[in-house]
């Protein structure tokens, strides 16, 4: 299953990256003005795509279309008016026992029979799930695209709106706050080390062995962290040799995925690998593909889990 969500997100990703929009007012707000705004009823909002909504009073039943959406909604306190999410939930484990409304292919009749008072989709699906979401949109159910945060201010940014939009803005608050405070102290332990380490991300086993390079997601968390992308001359995510990786020679091996049982002693037995400095420092380490990746709450624990990975001595005491 981590397979498939890997495959269909380097999908999106060139879709999103192909149809592309103009910053939207949405995304330019800074999050100290969303969070001085009161969050009053009838409220109007635009999304991601530069929909318009206007929602009378607080949601009582709300639909996510995607775990990350889903995380955030949980963290707002939002369990009893959750009623669908993704057939792909894995987290919290209140999220297993929601209705289901399909993965990448949404049952658009079920979300309309739960009947609810506000659909959260996301951007990164927009390309697959257009027709569906107007559908929707036609059926008289709102529907509020959530941006499609590349960091973690813009993360910031979508956890306050889907806050604004449920009358939950002063939680939302509350977990940004908490959430930047853990960044703080995370890369105040990362600032000390003397040596910066270059690190590989593998995302995908062989044949076809796929890392996040320039402008993503893993390459601000590496930056950080203080730590250096040695795929960092390459944009976005894109396919690498095992002969390229040993070339590069990295410090650290980070693999994102779980698909593979014992994946981390297969790297280091692949053939020419034990000439890698990673290889050869026992530091091939396996992170947690979700908290490292999905744009909620826990990025904070996927930048610690990164940032002990690479430099587990600051972390020591």
């Amino acid at each position: 299953m981590k397979k498939f969500w890997l495959i269909i997100g380097m999908t999106l990703l060139v879709l999103v990256g192909c149809n592309e929009q103009e910053t939207l007012p949405s995304e330019k707000e800074d999050s100290s003005e969303i969070g001085n705004s009161e969050t009053a009823f009838p409220l109007t909002l635009t999304d991601a795509v530069g929909q318009e909504i206007t929602l009378e009073e607080v949601p009582k039943t709300i639909i996510s279309m995607i775990p990350s959406n889903t995380e955030i909604l949980f963290a707002l306190g939002l369990d009893e008016e959750i009623v669908g999410v993704n057939d792909y939930e894995s987290y919290p484990e209140e999220a297993l026992e929601k209705e289901k409304i399909g993965g990448m292919e949404y049952n658009i009749e079920k979300i309309i029979s739960l009947n609810p008072d506000i659909v959260f989709a996301h951007e990164s699906v927009v390309g697959m799930a257009d027709a569906g979401l107007q559908q929707l949109r036609d059926s008289g159910v709102k529907v509020y695209v959530v941006q499609d945060a590349k960091d973690f201010n813009l993360t910031y940014t979508s956890i306050e709106q889907i806050g604004r939009a449920t009358g939950k803005n002063e939680e939302a608050q509350a977990i940004i706050k908490d959430m930047k405070a853990k960044v703080d102290e995370i890369q105040e332990k990362v600032s000390k080390v003397e040596t910066k380490k270059t690190v590989f991300v593998e995302t995908s086993d062989v044949p076809e062995i796929y890392t996040p390079g320039n402008n993503t997601f893993m390459q601000e968390i590496l930056t950080m962290v203080n730590a250096e992308n040695i795929m960092a001359d390459q944009e976005g995510w894109f396919q690498v040799s095992p002969e390229e990786i040993v070339s590069r020679n990295p410090d650290v091996m980070l693999i994102t995925y779980d698909y593979v049982d014992g994946i981390v002693e297969k790297v280091k037995q692949r053939d020419g690998f034990d000439t890698v400095t990673a290889i050869k420092n026992n530091a091939v380490v396996q992170v947690d593909e979700d908290t490292t990746s999905r744009q909620g709450p826990r990025l904070v624990e996927g930048l610690e889990e990164v940032a002990k990975a690479i430099y587990p001595e600051a972390f020591s005491e």
